[in-house]
């Protein structure tokens, strides 16, 4: 017997991203692919008192919605390989839900603002959520990259 589905999910944004990449052509693959760029989140005023502590993490992870996602396919192409691949084995935005999560630098944080580096998100997109990254558990080294094995440029 399979498990019950809910009725909707409701997401509410609690900020949005500002950044210098307007549509999906000038967006780097990758955030840390254009490490000189700076981005912005601002969080809503309903929210600004979760971000207390926030100034002592050195990066974050920030979940944002890929409000210009296409319709999504199950088999895809990538820039990494002209073979098709299940979508679920890629990293494109185009998804039956359009997430996107980065982990960023956190460069500073003035007020509601947090300005970040390595972020790869279009201005606009609304931020779903803000997580510290911990190396201790977020990071795992010796992880296979299966079909992307050599093929991605490295940091």
């Amino acid at each position: 017997m399979g498990a019950s589905r809910p009725a909707s999910v409701v997401l509410r944004p609690i900020g949005v991203v500002r950044s210098p990449y307007r549509t999906r052509t000038e967006a780097p693959r990758q955030g840390w692919f254009r490490p000189e760029v700076l981005s912005r989140v601002e969080v809503f005023s309903p929210y600004v008192k979760a971000l207390k502590d926030l100034e002592g993490f050195s990066h974050l992870i920030i979940i944002y919605y890929c409000h210009l996602a296409r319709p999504w396919q199950p088999l895809i192409t990538t820039p990494w390989d002209t073979r098709l691949h299940g979508l679920f084995a890629t990293r494109s935005p185009d998804r039956p839900n359009p997430l996107g999560l980065c982990v960023v630098e956190l460069v500073e944080l003035q007020g509601n603002v947090l300005v970040v580096r390595g972020l790869d998100a279009l201005d606009g997109s609304p931020v779903l959520d803000i997580k510290p990254y911990l190396p201790t558990v977020d990071a795992f080294p010796n992880a296979s990259m299966g079909w992307l094995e050599g093929r991605m440029p490295l940091r």
